[in-house]
């Protein structure tokens, strides 16, 4: 199946899902409650991402403070992004998922398998050639005694 069908299917299988649970908590525990339920998993999202965020930057300026490549941080960071984005969606099965993203070990593992099945590569341009020198220099020679 390839990655346009796979997204296709997701956006149609996601929001189905959520309105089924939206639903199904609803006549459990009532409309109000939902709601607020809904409201607070976005609060306290808000407040985990920006502590999270916070965490990973530093660990990326340690990284690129001792000349390494940050790529944890950076898939750290990517994952934060999702976390944070699904934890704004209204919805159970997306707060689910968006803190998967912000618990620190979860997370860890999340990267570790991201960097088993993504590739880094560095693309900071190479260092600049020197020119090459000629091994004769032309001149005059005077000898003054």
């Amino acid at each position: 199946m390839n990655l346009f069908k796979v997204i296709l299917l997701l956006f149609i299988a996601i929001p189905i899902l959520e309105i089924y649970l939206l639903f199904t908590v609803g006549s459990l525990i009532g409309v109000l409650p939902t709601i607020l339920l809904i409201i607070l998993t976005a609060v306290l999202g808000t407040y985990l991402l920006r502590a999270q965020g916070l965490a990973t930057l530093q660990k990326a300026q340690m990284a690129l403070q001792q000349g390494q490549l940050p790529a944890d941080a950076l898939f750290e960071g990517i994952l934060l992004l999702l976390g944070g984005a699904l934890l704004l969606t209204p919805g159970f099965f997306t707060d689910a998922v968006g803190f998967a993203c912000l618990i620190p070990g979860l997370r860890k593992y999340l990267v570790y398998w991201l960097r088993q099945h993504v590739h880094v590569v560095d693309s900071s341009p190479p260092p600049p050639k020197r020119p090459k020198r000629p091994s004769t220099i032309d001149g005059e020679y005077r000898r003054d005694d």
